[in-house]
């Protein structure tokens, strides 16, 4: 079957008019280049007036806006990225949409007993496995953040186990550059050497500043690693509409997107033709219950305006798909994760992840991710637009069977009945008597019996002995040092 990631859309989503993309770039460039950074890391500093910067009087990084201009021409606007066994996974960059769980949830719902608790180590393998069978979840995070391993060492542990659980491409959450060494030095094992993994990357990294306008030194390290080892960086603020940033959409926008354009001018200078994608994650504050909402109107629609910025600018784009801020995986999660999801693939948001994701990002629900990516599939058709050829079109056929008759029987129907329907695997399409007969299930508790089954069927093709030994070695070397 046609791959319908990369499948060619007719209507697209616009927020914004030219020129209210003209005014936000002009915005941010002032954000950049009159406001200023605070930058906690004396390499950085030093390399940005090296390359024209200036500092005022109370430290904060001004950037002329020609270091802008250098960077987006020398960021490259499609990032390859590879799977476990190196083979093409992800083209991001254009409309192409990938979709993928997100990364460090404190809490995860259990798929046997429904119990809220805390997560564990053990939660990270299993959604990697889940993902690794769900063919519409393109990309893995860890879903879960480990409270039952030192905390040091839980992000290594996490990408262990979703390195030996999943085939498919990784997106890395990292305490600071350390851990994130040896995930590269684990991939470059992987891969057969530095050349190697620079030429087909195994993961991306998402690093963020902090908000507002402020880079911290773990977080440089990590964008300067990344662009030293030519791993794709993700380097998207989180700012927080009402908090840590303007609460109107247009004054949020231009602050996430000046944040994240600094971090890009950063890794450009350090290593030129470097993978970057650019990203914010437009978080609101919820002035009534003091709660940041995942789903919140201000948040879409900040979301689609860094989305269409970043097509603007021809630079790879983070965004999110797949979230709620409902506690169950019930009638609101199916309302609000479709929602984002459907405007992400509308917009044609590159690297898409949080599906799955329950509770305003603390909790994950496996049954949820089941149900995405059912809801993924389906979409993807729909938006894969109409074949026009002679035969679609079916003149001859209608011809042939003419009035009164009916197409059932006929050849044409026969050579594309299982091209042209989607077929679901958990949504209703039974008469009330058989669904009665099959137990009368809801979409939940349908997903609950599809992830139980995966995770009890699939079988996750085994890493090659030598770099399972090679990761298992790194990984005990850096927990020695952290005794």
């Amino acid at each position: 079957m046609k791959d319908l990631r990369n499948a060619s859309q007719v209507g697209r989503l616009q927020f914004l008019s030219e020129a209210a993309r003209r005014e936000i770039y002009v915005a941010v460039l002032d954000i950049l280049t009159k406001v200023g950074m605070r930058v906690d890391h004396e390499e950085a500093t030093a390399m940005l007036l090296d390359a024209g910067c200036s500092l005022t009087g109370d430290e904060r990084i001004l950037m002329p806006r020609h270091l802008v201009e250098q960077a987006r021409r020398s960021v490259p606007p499609v990032v390859d990225v590879y799977d476990r066994a190196g083979e093409p996974a992800m083209e991001l960059g254009g409309y192409n949409s990938y979709f993928g769980t997100g990364s460090d949830l404190l809490f995860t719902r259990d798929l046997e007993t429904g119990e809220h608790r805390p997560s564990r180590l053990d939660d990270v393998a299993r959604a990697a496995r889940l993902c690794d069978a769900l063919p519409n979840i393109d990309f893995i995070m860890s879903s879960a953040h480990p409270t039952d391993t030192k905390p040091h060492q839980a992000y290594l542990l996490s990408f262990q186990a979703m390195m030996t659980n999943s085939v498919k491409p990784l997106v890395m959450t990292a305490e600071n550059g350390a851990d994130l060494g040896v995930m590269i030095d684990i991939a470059r094992a992987l891969r057969g050497g530095s050349d190697q993994l620079r030429r087909r990357p195994y993961f991306v990294v998402y690093n963020e500043p902090t908000s507002p306008l402020t880079h911290p030194v773990d977080s440089i390290d990590k964008l300067l690693l990344c662009a030293d080892a030519g791993v794709p960086s993700i380097y998207s603020p989180a700012p927080l509409a009402g908090a840590t940033a303007p609460i109107t959409v247009a004054g949020h926008t231009v602050q996430g997107l000046a944040e994240s354009l600094f971090g890009m001018v950063l890794h450009q200078l350090r290593r030129p033709g470097a993978p970057f994608l650019l990203g914010v994650g437009s978080a609101v504050l919820d002035i009534a219950t003091a709660q940041s909402s995942y789903n919140d109107l201000g948040y879409l629609t900040g979301y689609m305006c860094a989305v269409e910025m970043a097509k603007w600018l021809d630079i790879p784009n983070w965004g999110n798909a797949g979230t709620s801020d409902s506690h169950l995986p019930d009638a609101q999660a199916g309302m609000e994760a479709g929602q984002i999801t459907f405007l992400a693939m509308q917009a044609g948001s590159n690297l898409a992840h949080d599906v799955g994701y329950l509770d305003f990002g603390l909790t994950c629900s496996l049954e949820q991710i089941v149900i995405l990516d059912e809801f993924i599939s389906m979409n993807r058709r729909l938006l894969a637009g109409v074949p026009m050829d002679r035969d679609s079109l079916a003149v001859e056929t209608i011809s042939e069977t003419g009035p009164g008759g009916h197409f059932m029987g006929s050849k044409h129907t026969r050579r594309h009945m299982r091209a042209v329907r989607w077929q679901p695997s958990i949504l209703n399409r039974q008469t009330r008597e058989n669904w009665l007969a099959d137990g009368g299930l809801d979409l939940a508790a349908k997903a609950r019996l599809k992830a139980i089954d995966l995770l009890n069927s699939h079988e996750t093709a085994p890493l090659r002995p030598e770099v399972a030994a090679a990761a298992d070695e790194l990984v005990a070397a850096f927990a020695a040092a952290d005794e």
